[in-house]
């Protein structure tokens, strides 16, 4: 048997097939079992219970997406790439609506987030961090990263809402403008006076700066978000 014929992929597999089919109604450990072609002991001992072999299911749709996600060279303007990136999203959530509502639509509070999940936030941090550097964010990363997330992931589960054939796409990119006006500069800091777009990209570079102890840094850090926070 191979890798990708266990039972784990084969459940996997049957789910999303499911998902994408019927939705989350049309997931039921019978139903799963049946396509799967194992017993419903197995998926309870893979799973543990219906929400485990859901959680499993979205943490395979986020893999999926980052795959999308880290075959995408970066250009030189960060500003466009973060335009590509949200693009990218919104593409992947129209195409797999069902997993897509698993990963975004349904977030528990308190829940642990899927390692692919923490990956994906972590490549939108670096989306922003890297606008920071280039001197064209105005607000700070963290909050930056929070309007991204919430604008886009929130437009998209609207999108799948709608009828395909009504379905308004230009809403995506009014969105996507809007927020991206919201947290970025037309041009670099270093061209317009005053201290806050300074200290934003000074802040974005710290981490890699070496010739400051850790507590320097963490001086330097607390500094910098006085200036850029102000």
């Amino acid at each position: 048997m191979s890798v990708d014929d266990s039972p784990r992929e084969r459940i996997l597999a049957a789910t999303t097939t499911l998902l994408a089919e019927g939705g989350r109604e049309a997931v039921s450990t019978r139903a799963v079992a049946a396509a799967a072609g194992v017993q419903a002991p197995t998926i309870y001992r893979l799973f543990g219970d219906k929400q485990g072999l859901l959680d499993a299911a979205a943490a395979e749709g986020f893999a999926a997406y980052l795959a999308d996600k880290t075959d995408v060279e970066p250009t030189d303007d960060p500003v466009e790439d973060l335009r590509a990136g949200w693009d990218l999203h919104l593409g992947f959530g129209l195409a797999n609506p069902a997993v897509y509502l698993l990963m975004y639509g349904e977030q528990r509070p308190g829940a642990v987030l899927p390692p692919a999940a923490v990956a994906g936030a972590e490549i939108l941090a670096a989306h922003i961090r890297r606008i920071a550097e280039a001197g064209r964010l105005r607000v700070p990363e963290e909050r930056a990263a929070q309007l991204v997330h919430a604008a886009g992931s929130g437009t998209t589960v609207a999108l799948i809402a709608q009828p395909a054939e009504r379905r308004d796409l230009e809403l995506s990119v009014l969105a996507r403008e809007a927020v991206i006006a919201a947290i970025t500069t037309d041009a670099p800091a270093a061209r317009e006076p005053g201290p806050v777009a300074a200290a934003v990209a000074m802040r974005a570079a710290l981490p890699r700066t070496e010739a400051l102890s850790g507590p320097e840094r963490g001086l330097m850090r607390e500094w910098l978000d006085r200036i850029a926070d102000a």
